[in-house]
This record gives structure tokens, sequence and C-alpha cells, in this order.
């Protein structure tokens, strides 16, 4: 097979005939050579003939965006121009996002689509998809679907080419989103549709027209059980899997009593076979990632932080008000915002007023179940570490903490477990307490439940990950919900002394 140009492919095949006689146009030449129109039909044609033709947007297209994609991102998004539905199981930190906009958006070029629906979870739909949208296809108009019921109507009847809506809004305006002429739906973190019985489901379900394009993206699409793979199956492959999830669980799980149910030997090979079309890179198999991904995920903060957060800021500013600032009580001001972002503050008499923490929380376990190893979850301050810790282990994942008040002994004891057995799944651990010379290489996902104001200590502990021993490419999540936490970030993302620049934080957050 040889590329001729951008509009002709040039095959050497035994029976060129059967080629001619089903692509319009195509031409018979010598030596059992055919000279073929290279479109997206034309390829999907060969494709059907078992002729692995490539999709012309390999040739087609111009990569736009801020970035050049990798090879991989490239690989993802010719096999999404091929497959009006599909899997993406691409690992976290991967770059499937980028490569599923590259894909519609050349599809948009060619006339296949015109509009785009993106759901995704809460947390990343503007850290993720807006950003990434604007990184990659600045060309294209974006709008949020987020709020009232009527404002989410209104964006999606509006002229935005990419709408991007979280899973529970899709129910909200269902009726809107069937009228809003999307052509193709891409479902981010697919495992929120891994039950058929729900009403997000079957509201997805109704959506998805046999002309929908659909590519659903998930790195765990069957993390807790094989039976996980029926709902998403069920979507985009619907003849691969029984009529009734009883019947596939009799496939991938054998009953051992009346309450337990175990995966057969032969259920990965099943659940396999029913999540096709479908594509995957891990990480290391991406020769080309950097050794270290950084991702944002949003979290907005509940009513009563926010309301405890303004209350905490407007007396700052009154404080503030034409007296000189010190770098000290900036530090402690903006220590307290944290708090409050983060899930508890301390009063001045020494007491926690906790707030709730489970917004965070589904967003940590949402990157807990994502990540292929274990994870270290960063977390500043100690009543957050008990409240989180406690919400953990009621969920059953086997969680340790490490902090100031836990023995050299204990943590020893700890940090070898973690390394060389297969419990504790996630270290829940006070920045200061395992910054420096500590190897944790069991985990390759490391959440920042908040950020800490030390430049050094961040870049320490995320080096406990990141050293000799580790086999696997990390990734580093950052958590946030108030302006506070946004600008720290961004200071020790571009690796700026928080304390040198303390004063001038604290007067931007308070403006």
């Amino acid at each position: 097979m040889k590329i001729v140009d951008d509009k002709a492919l040039l095959l050497t095949l035994r029976n060129p005939a059967k080629v001619t006689s089903v692509i319009p146009k195509s031409r018979e030449l010598a030596n059992n050579q055919v000279l073929v129109n290279w479109g997206l039909e034309e390829t999907q044609v060969l494709r059907n003939m078992n002729i692995n033709a490539p999709s012309p947007i390999e040739s087609k297209y111009t990569w736009t965006g801020k970035y050049p994609p990798f090879d991989h991102q490239k690989i993802t998004s010719s096999f999404f121009t091929l497959n009006r539905k599909a899997f993406c199981f691409n690992e976290q930190g991967t770059g499937k996002t980028a490569s599923a906009i590259w894909a519609s958006d050349y599809l948009m070029k060619q006339g296949v689509i015109r509009r785009v629906l993106v759901v995704c979870p809460l947390s990343i739909m503007d850290s993720a998809w807006r950003n990434d949208l604007f990184s990659f296809a600045m060309h294209r108009k974006v709008d949020v679907a987020y709020g009232a019921k009527a404002k989410r109507t209104k964006i999606i009847e509006g002229d935005a080419e990419y709408v991007i809506i979280n899973y529970d809004g899709v129910e909200i305006v269902a009726d809107a989103v069937a009228n809003g002429g999307f052509d193709l739906i891409i479902v981010d973190e697919a495992t929120h549709y891994k039950n058929p019985q729900t009403k997000r489901w079957k509201t997805m379900n109704k959506l998805v027209g046999p002309s929908t394009w659909l590519w659903m993206m998930t790195g765990t699409p069957a993390a807790q059980s094989p039976t996980d793979a029926y709902g998403i199956a069920k979507l985009v492959n619907p003849n691969g899997v029984p009529r009734f999830f009883g019947s596939f669980r009799d496939q991938v799980m054998r009953k051992v009593t009346n309450f337990k149910w175990v995966p057969k030997e032969d259920a990965t090979n099943t659940v396999h076979r029913v999540l096709q079309p479908a594509i995957r890179f891990t990480k290391d198999e991406c020769l080309d990632l950097p050794p270290m991904v950084y991702t944002k995920r949003e979290v907005p903060l509940t009513r009563q932080q926010a309301k405890y957060y303004k209350e905490l800021k407007n007396k700052m500013i009154m404080s503030a008000a034409g007296e000189q600032i010190s770098a000290a009580n900036a530090a402690v001001n903006m220590n307290k915002l944290l708090q409050i972002s983060s899930g508890a503050v301390y009063t001045d008499e020494g007491d926690a007023l906790e707030f709730d923490i489970s917004p965070r929380y589904k967003v940590l376990r949402e990157v807990i179940d994502e990540s292929s190893k274990k994870v270290l979850v960063f977390v500043p301050f100690k009543h957050t570490i008990d409240l989180l810790t406690t919400k953990l282990r009621e969920d059953n994942i086997t969680t340790e903490i490490i902090r100031g008040d836990v023995s050299a002994g204990k943590r020893t004891e700890i940090f070898k477990r973690f390394q060389e057995a297969d419990d504790p799944r996630v270290l829940v651990i006070q920045p200061q307490s395992a910054a420096h010379g500590v190897t944790l290489t069991a985990a390759n996902t490391v959440v920042w439940w908040a950020p800490t104001s030390s430049l050094e200590t961040y870049a320490q502990a995320n080096a406990r990950v990141h050293r000799s021993g580790q086999d696997h490419k990390c990734t580093v999540v950052q958590l946030q919900g108030s302006h506070a936490e946004k600008r720290v970030y961004a200071l020790l993302d571009n690796r700026i002394d928080i304390h040198t620049k303390m004063i001038d934080l604290y007067k931007e957050i308070l403006d």
C-alpha cells in the first residue's frame, strides 16, 4: 500500500477487480495494482474487506493547536475517525481528550458531523475539556451547559459547535439535547454508564441513534468487576452482549454462595470481546510522553464553604485596609482560606469547623478508580486527613495515614507494606511527613487534596513516586475549588516559591 497523495491510495492485490467493483472511480493498473480514491467512505469499505487502509486524517488534516500530537495520539485520532461507535481505553495521562478533539474537528471539516456533545465529570468540564478545546481547536466555538435548566437549554440551543455537560445535566435537559443536532457524543469516564438500570444510562441510550457517533473513553473499563462492562458495551456494541444483564453475569461470573460471585477464568477474554471496537495505550507504551503528567480537577465549594470563605475574606479585606500586611499574617490568613477549601478550618479557640467534603471526595474517587496502580493523596491539614480517611475506609478502600504523630517505626512498617504488599491501596499523607527520602514507587498517581505553600515540599512529595524503581509513567492531579487554591497551584506549577510572593499573592486574592 502506498499513499500517492492526499486523494489516492495505490494498492497491490491478488484480485484488484474486487475493489474496483465496489469503490467508484477506482482504476485497475498493471501488476495487480489498483488506484483508489482516499476518503473516509472508501477507507471504511477497504477495511470491511480486511484491507488495512489508513485513515485520511493522517495525510489530509492539519493538526491544529498549541502543541503537536504525539504518535499515539495520531493513532488514536485515526481510530476514532474510522469508527462511528467505539471505545478508547487509553490510560489516564495519555492525552485521549486531545485525540478526540482532533478527530472530531477533522470530521467537522469533512462535513461528516456538525456538532459535538461532550459528557464528562463536573470536575473536568473546564480544567480538561474547555481548556483542551481552546488549546487544540481554538477556531471552534465552545460552551459549557451548566447551571439552571433554562441556562443549560439556552446553551444547547445556541450555536456552539462543542457543548460540554456533566452526566446529571444530560438528564435535566434531555429533550433539548435530543433536538440539539448533536452528531457525535463523547463520553469521558464512561464507567459512569456501567449500570443499564439507572436513569442516566436510559437517557443516554435514547440519545444514541443508529447514525449517531458515540465515543466512550475511560482508562479503567471494568475496574471493580467484569460485570461493569455490560452497560457500556450495550451502548456501543449492543449486539455483542446478551439482552439481559443476568445472562451476561452468568458468562463472566461464577456463583459461590447466595451472596457471593467471583469472576470466571475466561472473564477477561469475554470482557475484551464485548468491548469492541476499542483502542488502548498505556502510559508506558507512549514513549514520547513526559515522565510526569500534571492535570487539574475542578471541585466547586459547597454553599457552606463558599459562605465561610466569603466571610473570612471580607474580614481580611477590612483588617488589611490602610494597614501594612506582613508576610507572617498573610501566610496565616491564606492558610485559613485553604483550610476552608479543603474541608475543615481551625477556629481561634483551636476547635475544628468541619464542612461537607463529599463533592471533593467524589472527584478523588474518580481518580483512584482510574489509576492503574496505587495512589498517594497529599493533605496538608490534620483534621481533613481524619475526615478523608474515614470516608475511604467506609468505602472499603484500604488506606493508611502518614503524618507527624505517626511514629518512625510505624511509618517504616506502613511504607514497607505499601511497596511490597497488595494493601494498602491508598496512602493519605501530610506532605511534610513524607517529602524527603522515601521511595513510594508502588504508586504512579499523586493527588493533591489541597495545595501546600512550600515549593520544595511540593516538588519533593511528587518525587516520591518518580524515582529509581518506578516502571510506570506518573500523573499528578491537583484538586482545586477556590481562587486561593488555584493561585497557589499556579505558583507551584511555575516553580515560584510562594513564600517570596506571599504578600503579592495575598493582595491578589483579596482583590
